[in-house]
């Protein structure tokens, strides 16, 4: 039977078991109360700073009402390294040892004592913000820039050797003009919580580059910080964290985290015992009463979100974060996990989903799902609730096979399954997907990510080449939507060099010019390659850094990007936050008008016919919006030249070119209602209707 989650957080008049987990400091020292339900005897080790395995004190954690354990020490104070010992029953779907020291769950600070091995430590809030706010960046002007730490700034000149790679690095004032200049407005970061690679990566000397396999949810990466930090402690790394949020919000940018709450480091029943598992295995994971454990992540183990304890942890980590280190946001990673409850069925009117999205303390936060898991109908983009935006990879797999795979099969002579409905969808910002509620901004549009090929390889591998990885070839998706345009990897054939590029145009200026919220993937702005691996999650090697010497046509390509984001920031027509004709639709709604290349509106059969793949879309802010805005994008998917006739529409009296992906050439001659364009292909166009 499923908890009634978070009651206690809601209803005043409960009694709330579950308050002021981990370490909470007072005059007299320090509390720590931990949660298990299950356990018959818990300790807290306090232990000395040199010599991590030295216990110098300690204490009986007394339980009280919930499953929640607490004690006090005057020794527990800032800087303290400590542990918790769980004894309890040996069921089935228990995995007690008391000679084990565990993490507690709520640590803000960790300390790596060897692979497998941590120690909480005892960290403090204070920090000087020196008045920095927030900018909250409104979803309809958001540009997010999907970014690692490390490999950010790992190759970055710019930045000081000592700060590459890191939490100051990504800060560094050339870092930050760089992405001010570029015009994103928040670095949505891989993540960030502290974590580890799993046994087999480093019995095969790799690592877990990506970060998705979490050991803390309350506490930074250390390694990410700069050495300096680090050496001093945990203290010190979370400052250097913080600095980099300040940093960043004082340049107008903000900041959102990936996160995991779906799976924690401790993989299989057989994993490494490092905290839940130890603390409280058959509330914290999802098993049977065999104790086998019930995996709806691919990752060894699932967090039981219909749990409220789980819940719970969920909640408070995101308020900690959003609230005391000032994060503007929050990417799910596999989000369907955290929405299941308890017969493991995704509901979209969850606790935990409607309390993220309902929390006053959380009120402003972006609220990014990963729509889909590997668990029975895992995948559910567009069915979260309202307040959440998701990825959304229909999106990304029509924008690609548009531009690449369907230009392959029209050079063998076939037609492509779907006209040009699929992508004038996407334009216009996915309604049928998310309904015209909640869309467009609900739609979260990416044409690459971190999982995947990157946008130079969409264009020059038709097949995986991850052999580096250590699996045969066998791991990352074989089903990447991408056109090699005649040659597999690297070529100097400068016919198929024009062709790759302008394809790359072709997606960026689509993504771009999209109702919904762009993602750019870190170095697509400038073609950067990972040499045809899709997967690359297990490399920390300059094939997953940012290369930043830039030959002539990235740092052109560079320069489209930077173009494009400034005319969608000028143009609100292409941003729309809401559909005109919604009750009550007035402020940021567009209207959407469809011609085909003759300037004629568009018929059943134009939308339905796979050999039509040219289209006009003209984008209108409502008469009375201020400053009235109207865009017209051409898109035309033949690799032959065709003439296209400008449409005539009520107010329209002209038409100036702002953009184009056949020679990336900005401006040109306005043209009239009626006036006709000769239009080679694959190409976009943009144009300001006036």
């Amino acid at each position: 039977m499923q908890a009634a989650p978070l009651e206690a957080a809601t209803d005043p008049r409960a009694e709330d078991h579950l308050r002021d987990l981990g370490v909470r400091l007072t005059p007299d020292g320090g509390e720590v109360r931990v949660f298990s339900a299950t356990a018959k005897r818990m300790e807290l080790c306090l232990l000395d700073e040199r010599d991590p395995y030295w216990v110098e004190k300690t204490v009986r954690l007394r339980r009280g009402e919930g499953g929640v354990w607490s004690g006090s020490s005057p020794l527990l104070a800032p800087g303290r390294r400590y542990s918790i010992r769980a004894d309890g029953p040996s069921g089935p779907r228990d995995a007690f040892n008391p000679d084990l020291h565990l993490l507690d769950p709520y640590a803000k600070g960790l300390v790596r004592v060897d692979q497998e091995t941590w120690r909480g430590a005892v960290v403090t809030d204070d920090f000087d913000w020196g008045g920095a706010g927030k900018p909250h960046t409104p979803l309809e002007r958001t540009v997010l820039y999907e970014a690692h730490v490390r490999g950010l700034t790992k190759q970055l000149r710019s930045v000081p050797a000592h700060l590459r790679g890191t939490y100051a690095g990504l800060a560094h004032e050339s870092t930050i003009d760089y992405l001010k200049d570029l015009g994103v407005t928040a670095v949505e970061l891989l993540p960030v919580h502290a974590s580890t690679s799993e046994r087999r990566l480093m019995k095969q000397g790799m690592a877990n580059y990506w970060g998705y396999n979490t050991v803390g949810f309350f506490a930074p990466h250390g390694q990410y910080a700069s050495l300096p930090a680090q050496a001093a402690g945990p203290q010190a790394v979370l400052e250097e964290f913080k600095g980099m949020v300040r940093l960043l919000h004082e340049a107008g940018l903000e900041v959102i985290l990936d996160v995991v709450y779906n799976h924690t480091a401790e993989e299989g029943r057989y994993g490494p015992t490092t905290s839940f598992r130890g603390l409280d295995n058959s509330t914290y994971y999802r098993q049977g009463g065999d104790g086998r454990y019930i995996d709806t992540t691919g990752c060894g183990n699932t967090l039981d979100h219909s749990q409220e304890v789980v819940q719970r942890l969920v909640l408070d980590s995101v308020r900690y974060w959003a609230n005391e280190v000032r994060i503007d946001g929050f990417r799910f990673d596999l989000a369907v996990t955290l929405g299941r409850d308890g017969a493991v069925t995704y509901t979209p009117d969850s606790p935990l989903l409607a309390a993220l999205r309902d929390d006053p303390a959380l009120a402003g936060v972006k609220l990014i799902a990963e729509p889909w898991d590997v668990g029975l109908g895992g995948w559910q983009t567009g069915g979260f609730p309202a307040g959440w935006s998701e990825w959304n990879d229909r999106y990304r797999d029509t924008v690609r096979d548009f531009w690449l795979t369907d230009v392959e099969v029209l050079r063998g002579g076939g037609w492509p399954r779907e006209g040009i409905g699929g992508l004038a969808t996407g334009l216009a910002g996915s309604s049928p997907r998310f309904g015209r509620e909640r869309a467009p901004l609900a739609s979260v549009n990416f044409v690459t990510a971190h999982d995947g090929f990157p946008l130079a390889d969409l264009t020059a591998y038709n097949q995986k080449h991850n052999l580096a990885n250590g699996e045969s070839n066998r791991d990352g998706t074989d089903n990447n939507h991408s056109f090699n345009f005649g040659v597999e990897g690297p070529t100097r054939n400068e016919a198929v060099l024009a062709d790759r590029r302008r394809a790359m145009r072709n997606l960026l200026g689509t993504l771009l010019l999209s109702a919904g919220v762009p993602m750019l993937l870190a170095g697509d702005e400038h073609g950067r390659t990972q040499r045809g691996n899709n997967n690359a999650y297990c490399h920390d090697a300059p094939v997953t850094w940012l290369d930043w010497r830039l030959a002539d046509w990235q740092r052109e390509l560079h320069d489209s990007v930077r173009r494009l984001i400034r005319l969608r920031d000028e143009n609100p027509a292409l941003r729309p936050s809401r559909y005109a004709g919604d009750d009550g639709a007035i402020d940021g709604a567009t209207e959407m008008h469809w011609y085909n290349r003759g300037g004629v509106r568009m018929d059943d059969a134009a939308w339905l016919t796979s050999e039509n793949r040219t289209l006009q879309y003209l984008a209108r802010t409502l008469p009375d919006a201020p400053g009235r805005n109207s865009t017209l994008v051409v898109v035309h998917g033949h690799e032959w030249p065709t003439t296209v006739v400008m449409p005539q529409h009520d107010g329209i009296t002209r038409f100036t070119p702002l953009w184009s992906s056949a020679d990336d050439a900005p401006g040109g001659a306005p043209l009239a209602p009626g006036d006709e364009v000769a239009v080679d292909g694959p190409t976009l166009l943009l144009l300001r209707a006036e």
